[in-house]
């Protein structure tokens, strides 16, 4: 067995390793923007009535949730610098650096946003905007994190807590909207019907989160929806959808709005912190294993050196490997049992962990087939609002109605609109 033959196993064994421990600072990263997201939500909606009202109502709230903003994006900004800046082995992916900065840059000025809020100097319309576009960037973030994982398992948990992130986004949004509405005293046919969308990509993201999530937090979300807190939400849903525009709503129901829609929140909140407990201890048993076959391959490879010299001729008579063009199996002129103990040692080391990364990749590319379809519908919202002028809700709306009436996923119809806007481009060059 030739010495560098060797080092490149445990090469790539340590390369996995690095891989690794790359994928546990950016699940820390994800536990952290998965809170830096929920404190941002409660600012949102708290700033939104705070506005709505004069800024009569929840002042002294306001204050308090300023400091639990301020306190969780301390917490980010400091594993971002630990494990992004000063890290030995710094992040080589571009786009996750360029998201994070993206992020970053809303959050270096969010304090003039706050102030704005604080001089009434902005609607709660804009507010809610604002803090809406800061949350999408940071779930970009998360997104881009779980496309770079490289263990099929840890990927699960992670493309499940983004779609329980994003469902609890378009819950955020959802009460945000009503909360104007009722603050307005009508509730009006557009957004009634802004309502619904918003419900209905819940459910999109529920879906999606449910495939992936494991049966203990399938239990726990049909626990959350069967709560009073979602029954009761969903009653108020209902009552609005069957009122006509021109009825006039008591600000009572305003207050049970809210408090309904931020209970359901927060018990979302509760299912995310369990999601990011198992994130944690999966990534850290990963990186163990991982470390302790690298130690067993020293350890073997060792007991191999000790023994005599072979012949090598193992991976020359493999039927398995491929070869010779239409031979399935290549005859057998040489006695497998001929070749001696260590060449077939050290052979079965290097099968085993070609296979383990064989696995893992065909494993990763049936997980990240969720990744591809959020990634294909955030693109052709993108094309649809740039080329077509529509906002963000009107593209998605269109993605939406057209997958209703082709009976298709959205992502389907999002990779025909990219294809069919990027060949109009072409035609127009």
């Amino acid at each position: 067995m030739n010495p560098s033959t060797a080092q490149f196993l445990l090469a790539a064994k340590q390369a996995e390793i690095k891989a690794l421990l790359q994928l546990s600072a950016n699940c820390q990263l994800v536990t952290s923007i998965s809170e830096l997201v929920h404190q941002l939500q409660r600012e949102r909606g708290i700033s939104n009535i705070f506005l709505a009202s004069g800024c009569e109502l929840f002042a002294r709230q306001r204050q308090q949730q300023l400091q639990h903003s301020i306190t969780a994006e301390q917490q980010l900004r400091a594993e971002l610098e630990q494990h992004y800046l000063h890290a030995a082995q710094p992040c080589s992916s571009s786009r996750l650096l360029s998201d994070i900065c993206l992020a970053l840059q809303g959050m270096d000025h969010l304090a003039e946003l706050r102030e704005q809020i604080h001089q009434q100097k902005i609607t709660p319309l804009q507010a809610t905007e604002a803090y809406s576009r800061l949350i999408a960037a940071w779930l970009a973030v998360v997104l881009e994190s779980a496309d770079l994982a490289c263990d099929a398992s840890i990927t699960r948990v992670l493309v499940a807590l983004f779609n329980l992130l994003q469902t609890k986004e378009y819950a955020g949004q959802e009460r945000a909207w009503g909360a104007m509405g009722f603050a307005s005293g009508q509730v009006s046919t557009e957004l009634a019907e802004r309502l619904l969308l918003l419900q209905q990509a819940q459910q999109h993201s529920a879906a999606v989160f449910l495939e992936f999530a494991s049966t203990a937090q399938q239990q726990q979300w049909q626990l959350l929806e069967a709560s009073s807190a979602a029954k009761q939400l969903q009653q108020l849903r209902t009552m609005l959808q069957q009122l006509p525009g021109t009825t006039m709503l008591v600000p009572a129901v305003s207050d049970l709005w809210y408090q309904f829609a931020t209970d359901r929140m927060d018990a979302m909140h509760q299912l995310m912190a369990l999601l990011t407990a198992d994130l944690q201890q999966l990534t850290a048993a990963t990186v163990t294993a991982a470390q302790q076959q690298l130690q067993q391959h020293r350890h073997k490879l060792t007991e191999l050196t000790a023994l005599p010299g072979s012949s090598g001729l193992t991976l020359l008579i493999d039927p398995s490997m491929p070869g010779l063009y239409g031979a399935s199996v290549l005859p057998q002129t040489t006695n497998e049992h001929s070749i001696k103990a260590p060449s077939r040692s050290f052979y079965q080391l290097l099968s085993e962990q070609a296979q383990h990364i064989c696995q893992m990749h065909t494993e990763l590319t049936d997980v990240r087939r969720a990744i591809g379809e959020q990634k294909l519908t955030n693109r052709a919202k993108l094309l649809l609002m740039q080329y077509k002028k529509l906002t963000e809700e009107q593209a998605y709306r269109q993605l939406q109605q057209s997958a209703m009436q082709q009976q298709c996923k959205i992502a389907d119809v999002a990779a025909a609109v990219v294809n069919a806007l990027h060949k109009a481009k072409e035609q127009n060059e």
